[in-house]
């Protein structure tokens, strides 16, 4: 099955946004569950927003920012404040020199829940 020339055979009619959070770029829809770099001073409940909107995508209508759009913004909300990821060994070992040394390393996360973008 072949769509016909210039429409596309998927269509997403959800809108969403891309969005900067603590350094890092994350998709946004409303709804999804995100896991972000812990953020300093979030409760669990909390409205947080995030105005550095990089592009939206309203219904196939997208909007690139330079370097954000200009009134976009994200709202979510904590989930849980402080989420632990999974443990990371980082060994180090030089041959034949008897050296060895193991570290871990959990990354902390913050959970949160997109309630809307707004463009």
């Amino acid at each position: 099955m072949t769509s016909p020339p210039g429409q596309t055979r998927y269509k997403n009619n959800k809108m969403y946004a891309i969005v900067e959070i603590n350094g890092q770029q994350f998709k946004a829809e409303a709804g999804k569950k995100l896991f972000v770099h812990h953020i300093v001073g979030a409760e669990a409940g909390q409205t947080v927003e995030f105005e550095k909107v990089l592009l939206v995508d309203n219904d196939g209508n997208i909007t690139v920012g330079a370097p954000s759009v200009d009134g976009a913004k994200v709202t979510a909300e904590v989930v849980s404040p402080l989420v632990k990821g999974e443990k990371v060994l980082v060994f180090h070992k030089k041959r034949r020199k008897g050296y060895r040394k193991l570290n871990g390393h959990r990354q902390q996360f913050t959970e949160l829940t997109i309630k809307e973008v707004i463009a």
